[in-house]
């Protein structure tokens, strides 16, 4: 990885770690957090050797019952899998955040008997690996690129030779989960590849959060407004505040 592993305890440690391993990148940042440091960046889809049922069936399964549900349909099979992430149904999508506290606050609110990671990528740098040639200099995709059609579904399911590595991408927020939470993507091909071990590994880096801070952690978010119904704008989550 870019850089080795280290400990933060705090906001405020957090918040030091990224000044310095942040200095003179002009780059765009995403963050994810794991409650768990031993899991790795693959998407639900593809654990497990990629032992799941196929995404082709999955996709016509959750459409044949999603439809009548659905106030808007989606357009293309991409805003059906963002759709299917939203509720938590297996993807080849892997959540990230522009955020580093919301980050955060995924990393520290389950598992609290396991150390937890918040994981640091810069897009461009994986997209480079993933030989994604912007039309200018920063360029991060959106589904609607050329790039990404070579990761839609039906062209996943129609070859079985081609080898993709993972790939960065930004999509409509088109509702108030994924805006509140500033979301964005990574999506992987057939294999089940980590994001960590794309090319070089220049591309990304971790900090390990111990079980003993995690509630500790929890109190300063939530000084700070990072609470599960800010970034779950929903009336599920006021029967947990």
């Amino acid at each position: 990885m870019k850089y080795p592993d280290e400990s933060i305890g705090s906001v405020g440690a957090l918040v030091h770690c990224l000044k310095r391993h942040l200095r003179g990148i002009e780059a765009p940042v995403w963050f994810r957090g794991q409650a768990r440091s031993d899991w790795k960046l693959v998407p639900k889809l593809l654990r497990d050797g990629g032992a799941q049922k196929k995404e082709t069936y999955l996709i016509r399964r959750f459409k044949q019952n999603a439809t009548l549900l659905l106030p808007r349909h989606p357009k293309n099979d991409f805003e059906w899998l963002f759709l299917m992430q939203h509720y938590s149904l297996s993807t080849r999508l892997l959540d990230w955040t522009e955020s580093p506290l919301v980050a955060l606050y995924f990393a520290v609110t389950e598992h609290n008997d396991a150390d937890g990671a918040l994981w640091v990528l810069l897009p461009t740098e994986l997209n480079a690996i993933s030989n994604y040639r912007p039309d200018y200099a920063l360029e991060i995709p959106s589904f609607e690129d050329e790039h990404l059609q070579n990761y839609l579904p039906e062209t996943v399911a129609g070859e079985h030779r081609t080898r993709l590595l993972p790939v960065a991408a930004i999509a409509p927020r088109n509702n108030p989960r994924m805006q509140a939470q500033q979301g964005v993507f990574t999506i992987s091909h057939r294999d089940n590849t980590p994001v960590e071990d794309s090319g070089t590994k220049n591309h990304v880096w971790r900090y390990t959060i111990s079980s003993a801070v995690k509630s500790p952690l929890q109190a300063e978010l939530k000084t700070l407004g990072i609470t599960r119904f800010q970034l779950f704008p929903e009336l599920d989550s006021l029967a947990q505040l």
